[in-house]
């Protein structure tokens, strides 16, 4: 079982390998792998995920979910009947559950032209046995998993295209049964759940505002819409973007397209989502506006020039990271 008080981990994938970060506390600048995995040969890895101990890795290609020891030993893998041939249009995920027990995957198996509808699958983390699978009301290209910190349970934000975003939240233990709940919307996307769990923050699929919602009941605390960040909502959008900076505090991103040089620009604003007050602007140095990743801590990642990613914080980071309380 792995303890919910040990380090975040994140993975990029860079010259057919797999590298694997540790957000160590108090650790700022260009962070170095803690370990890097190889896929096996042939395979082409769409998302990864990679235990906190660093001893496992579990990644997803367009046909199967592969499961490796750190020497790079199978472990289980599980494909997706029938094998696809499409080689676009279609990402299965994958993410970890806060025990470490379990591994949940997303199968896009509509876009992929398997037939049927896609599917959302619960996996034994030791041995790959289906412990649940849920068929999806959806047509999705890909989707995100989010962990919640608290209680466990995994949001899972499903990518529709022009049709929208569908979030389905679900709930499993390695010895319970599961369950899936659907948000009754098709029009909102999932963007972060706060460091301390008590709410979530999504953007219109239109991209007309940003919301906050109480966990995990999904009722809305308070909407903010474009005009409320001093922007002419014909001109500029909500971008699918930003996230909890602290449990207090959110980044939201607008852009748009200047008229006289035609060039897309974008501004990060700071929220207090304890108020549902616009706080100002949140000056970075990113090349985009998916670029910035807060973390909830108060630091959030960016994009090195080599490819690492680079943790920044505007003050000191506490020494070690906020642990939240089970509710």
């Amino acid at each position: 079982m792995i303890s919910a008080q040990l380090p975040k981990v994140i993975t990029r994938h860079r010259d057919g390998a797999i590298h694997a970060y540790v957000i160590a506390p108090g650790a700022l600048g260009a962070l170095e792998p803690a370990a890097v995995f190889r896929p096996l040969l042939g395979d082409s890895v769409v998302e990864s995920v990679v235990r906190p101990d660093l001893e496992r890795i579990v990644y997803t290609t367009l046909n199967r979910v592969v499961c490796l020891t750190r020497a790079g030993d199978l472990v289980w893998a599980s494909d997706f009947e029938p094998h696809s041939d499409l080689p676009h249009s279609h990402r299965p995920g994958c993410e970890l559950s806060l025990d470490g027990r379990t591994v949940w995957v997303y199968r896009p198996d509509a876009m992929a032209g398997r037939g049927g509808k896609d599917q959302w699958v619960v996996h034994d983390a030791e041995t790959g046995k289906v412990l649940a699978r849920r068929e999806l009301e959806t047509v999705g290209h890909g989707a995100s998993h989010h962990v919640h910190p608290a209680d466990g349970s995994i949001y899972l934000d499903i990518g529709e295209g022009q049709d929208g975003s569908v979030i389905v939240r679900g709930t499993a233990g390695a010895d319970t049964e599961a369950t899936f709940a659907p948000y009754p919307w098709w029009d909102r996307c999932l963007i972060d759940l706060a460091p301390d769990g008590r709410q979530f923050m999504t953007v219109d699929h239109d991209q007309a505002d940003v919301a906050f919602h109480r966990h995990p009941s999904g009722e809305v605390l308070f909407t903010l819409p474009v005009e409320a960040f001093g922007f002419d909502p014909e001109e500029t959008c909500v971008e699918w973007s930003g996230g909890y900076l602290t449990s207090d505090l959110a980044v939201v991103v607008l852009g748009g397209e200047d008229e006289d040089t035609e060039k897309e620009w974008f501004r990060h604003h700071l929220v207090d989502v304890q108020s549902g007050t616009v706080r100002g602007d949140f000056t970075v140095d990113v090349a985009h506006p998916y670029e910035l990743v807060p973390l909830g801590d108060g630091s959030w990642l960016t994009d090195g020039p080599d490819g690492r990613p680079v943790r920044r914080s505007p003050d000191p980071l506490p020494a070690t990271p906020p642990v939240p309380p089970n509710r």
